[in-house]
């Protein structure tokens, strides 16, 4: 059973996503918060596996919930979810540790998906913000030699393979175009996260801008 929390400032959008949830036989609502404190509160309390995290919230915004949430170590997961294709907030949360970024006018199902997704330790963002949303992050005044040189521990097969997953292909599409098999490059996409330390292919893809291995 996978235990999703929802954090929400709006009643209305709470419900909503609690019906969403509630109707698969898989998940249940393991709580709602109001703001990002609450949010973090919940958290701890109840360890839900997912966190429906809304950015714009009183008391503390959902970047800050999900970087202290991440922060903490704990195993729960953060969905980011805005109205907004590009909120100017949401490279921030996907650098606090969210694994997931979706637009609330999604359909129900995607939400499902996403769910599931991160639930099972991948990440997931909607794929027509992705690569406007990393650029920008990428922009930002980071040093690029010193990510550069974190991608040194990479083999060229596993530094091949994170470009390819910073392009937004999936596993399938990648062994496809690399003419391997899937359960290779799902074994080179774990030693490319186990080597620079990263949570999960969301981190993957932003230190692939970053380090400017992407579009090379």
């Amino acid at each position: 059973m996978i235990r999703v929390a929802i954090a929400d400032d709006q009643a209305m959008v709470r419900a909503g996503f609690r019906m969403i949830v509630g109707s698969q036989t898989d998940m249940e609502v393991a709580g709602e918060a109001g703001d990002g404190q609450a949010a973090i509160d919940l958290v701890r309390r109840e360890r839900p596996d997912v966190i429906l995290m809304d950015i714009r919230m009183p008391r503390m915004d959902g970047i800050a919930a999900t970087r202290t949430i991440t922060g903490a170590g704990t195993p729960t997961r953060v969905v980011i979810l805005t109205t907004y294709e590009l909120d100017e907030y949401v490279f921030d949360a996907l650098a606090a540790g969210a694994s997931a970024f979706l637009l609330k006018a999604a359909p129900p199902e995607d939400l499902i998906r996403a769910i599931r997704v991160v639930a099972s330790g991948d990440a997931l963002l909607a794929p027509s913000v992705t690569r406007r949303l990393i650029e920008e992050f990428a922009k930002r005044p980071e040093p690029r030699a010193r990510k550069a040189k974190q991608l040194e521990a990479l083999t060229e097969r596993e530094r091949e393979v994170l470009r390819e997953v910073a392009g937004g292909f999936t596993n399938a599409e990648i062994a496809a175009r690399l003419h391997v098999a899937e359960t290779t490059v799902k074994t080179h996409v774990a030693h490319v996260l186990d080597k620079l330390e990263l949570r999960d292919r969301v981190q993957a893809v932003i230190l692939a801008y970053q380090a400017g291995l992407a579009g090379s």
